[in-house]
């Protein structure tokens, strides 16, 4: 998350600075400044991969689904429907769902390849994978009805993805050919992925009985203890009904497209001049080189893909919870939340309510997901087992991409599933 809320702080200052020196930029690397003064630039879509392809490249099948929600945005889901491994084809198989964080899409959980990628060992296990995709990002901006163009497209937050998207997935999984006659599927979520079921089985609690075991990788629900930077520096002003945030709000924010991605390029570069104190410190990445602790493939494709578009009520609604330290719905100001839920503050989130069995992991070093943070969402939810991570440096970006994921994670993941479709039968 906060890779991409450098533009929120910088983008002014940079577009406002002098360009840079043609010699500090490699050849092979896009020239920002070019791409933002040539008056025949255009926003062509980037040509990256899909999650099909992330797929069929490793010998699975892959498919995607097109689903509508109840408000009538259309979502896609890709699927590794059996193993080629296994051919289990014919056989009923338990369904494990896998949804991406914020700025991410379903590209994110493939990335790893097939020795440690999620997708791809829960195939070879026996189940049949889904993966999400959010309302607003690369695969999911259709609707209906509403343009692209209209800002009422992106009057959403991840509220309504958690209460429509969420649901409209797992109903769809269930309907399908091997779905049908199925209690309920198996959830993972990384991030923004765990606030959207702690939204749905919170709001719609008829839901917790289509949940077997829900898996919750860096849970963010309270948000007050976070210690990210950017988080810290931007809630002050976006956090609160203000002229500020009534700018900012309901419109889409870095789509998946080549000027996005050649910003990112040109202020992330190594030893690059222009603010990249804001993607990372160099004692830090030398420390995550020294120690192999992340996945340099997996970041690599991952960086072609990401970001993969938002809506800007999404990083607002985050900002209040931060200043707000409340888990609550979104806040419109008092006039109208008085029409909306009938009284001038947001409803909390009810997530007593919440009977699914949730599996919570996190860890010391998240600053995405603080300790104490964890431990308020958890002690109000009322079936929940504690999965803390051992490693002192684990962060939020470990949970998906660690060079140990399989080990520390993932297999362990698989093994409960496993564990509860044994206890069933």
């Amino acid at each position: 998350m906060s890779r991409a809320l450098i533009v929120l702080a910088t983008v002014l200052a940079i577009v406002q600075s002098a360009p840079l020196e043609k010699e500090q930029i490699p050849a092979d690397v896009p020239d920002y400044y070019e791409l933002f003064n040539n008056p025949e630039a255009h926003l062509a879509l980037a040509k990256a991969p899909t999650t099909i392809k992330f797929i069929e490249d490793h010998g699975y099948p892959a498919e995607r689904h097109y689903v509508t929600t109840e408000d009538g945005y259309i979502i896609s889901l890709f699927r590794i429907p059996y193993s080629h491994n296994l051919q289990n084809q014919d056989v009923k198989r338990p369904i494990a769902f896998l949804q991406h964080g914020l700025f991410g899409s379903s590209d994110v959980w493939p990335s790893l390849g097939p020795d440690d990628g999620l997708p791809f060992l829960l195939s070879d296990a026996g189940y049949d994978v889904w993966l999400g995709n959010a309302r607003g990002n690369r695969y999911s901006k259709n609707h209906t009805s509403l343009s692209l163009k209209h800002p009422n497209f992106w009057r959403f937050s991840w509220h309504e993805i958690g209460y429509y998207d969420i649901a409209a997935a797992i109903d769809y999984t269930l309907s399908t050919e091997n779905g049908k006659g199925q209690e309920g599927i198996h959830y993972v979520g990384h991030s923004q992925g765990t606030t959207v079921m702690f939204v749905l089985l919170s709001m719609r609690p008829e839901y917790n009985a289509k949940i077997k075991t829900a898996h919750l990788l860096a849970p963010v629900a309270f948000m007050h203890n976070m210690e990210d930077f950017m988080v810290n520096t931007l809630s002050s002003t976006l956090g609160f009904n203000n002229v500020y945030s009534k700018l900012f709000s309901s419109q889409e924010f870095l789509p998946h497209n080549d000027f996005v991605l050649a910003f990112f390029y040109n202020v992330c570069l190594p030893k690059s001049p222009v603010l990249s104190i804001f993607c990372s410190d160099d004692e830090e990445v030398e420390t995550v080189v020294e120690q192999g602790r992340t996945n340099s493939t997996a970041n690599s494709v991952i960086a072609g893909v990401m970001p993969a578009g938002i809506s800007t009520d999404q990083v607002l609604h985050y900002m209040q919870e931060h200043q707000s330290a409340h888990f609550r719905q979104f806040d419109f100001g008092a006039k109208k939340n008085l029409i909306v839920y009938g009284s001038e503050e947001p409803t909390d989130y009810p997530t007593e309510k919440i009977t699914a069995e949730m599996h919570l992991w996190y860890s010391d070093n998240d600053e995405m997901s603080a300790v104490e943070d964890v431990l308020q969402v958890a002690a109000t939810l009322p079936n929940k087992v504690m999965h803390h991570m051992e490693d002192p440096l684990w962060d939020h970006g470990d949970f998906a991409n660690n060079w140990e994921v399989r080990k520390y994670i993932n297999e362990p993941i698989i093994a409960i599933m496993n564990e509860y479709e044994a206890r069933t039968k």
